[in-house]
């Protein structure tokens, strides 16, 4: 029968989420207030732009910057303060109901399906390197895994017994996971931009 929560509390878990919440918080953060410099002055010099190929300004100025209509780092200081949220009540000894994790996991796959299509825009369309941009994207991909996994492992998402034993031995393993597809998106990246003979 499916396990629909864990006996243990997921402390470490607990403390990623926090960590990597408080570092995608504070590149969106970050990302907004080089917003409201752009609304201000836009001829404003960015402190994050280094070049023509590493900087915020192009993706900002952008439709893709703001998909919804408003800025996109607006969403990732909401999303990423929940993020936080989740990782403390978590250690304050909150318990959460397979509803409650499953609705975490759906927020994450979002996330994740939002960066990767963003991650494109830049690589394929844009042609530039954003450094905040690239902050949350390297905290979105392990994000998703951890939260995916665990809810494998423990039985919030049904499966049979075979994956959430692999899900709990890929969970041990998400770091060399993560560094898999950072390299993966790096390739990507030099292939369509050259990145490394134009820094």
């Amino acid at each position: 029968m499916p396990q629909t929560a864990s006996k243990k509390p997921p402390i470490g878990l607990a403390i990623f989420l926090i960590i990597a919440g408080a570092i995608g918080f504070a590149a969106a953060f970050a990302l907004t207030l080089d917003k409201f410099t752009m609304l201000a002055d836009p001829t404003a010099q960015l402190s994050c732009n280094f070049s023509v190929l590493v900087g915020c300004s192009t993706n900002l100025g952008s439709w893709q910057g703001a998909v919804f209509g408003f800025p996109n780092p607006l969403i990732g200081v909401a999303a990423w303060s929940v993020v936080i949220t989740i990782g403390v009540a978590i250690l304050s000894g909150a318990s959460f109901k397979r509803w409650f994790w499953l609705g975490l996991n759906l927020g994450v796959t979002g996330a994740l399906v939002f960066v990767i299509w963003l991650m494109g825009q830049s690589f394929f369309v844009l042609d530039v390197l954003c450094p905040w941009c690239m902050v949350t994207w390297t905290v979105t991909i392990p994000t998703f895994l951890a939260v995916t996994l665990y809810n494998l492992k423990t039985g919030n998402i049904p499966v049979p017994a075979r994956v959430r034993r692999a899900a709990a031995g890929a969970y041990s393993w998400i770091f060399v996971i993560t560094i898999v597809c950072y390299l993966i998106a790096a390739v990507i990246a030099q292939l369509q931009m050259d990145f490394l003979h134009r820094l």
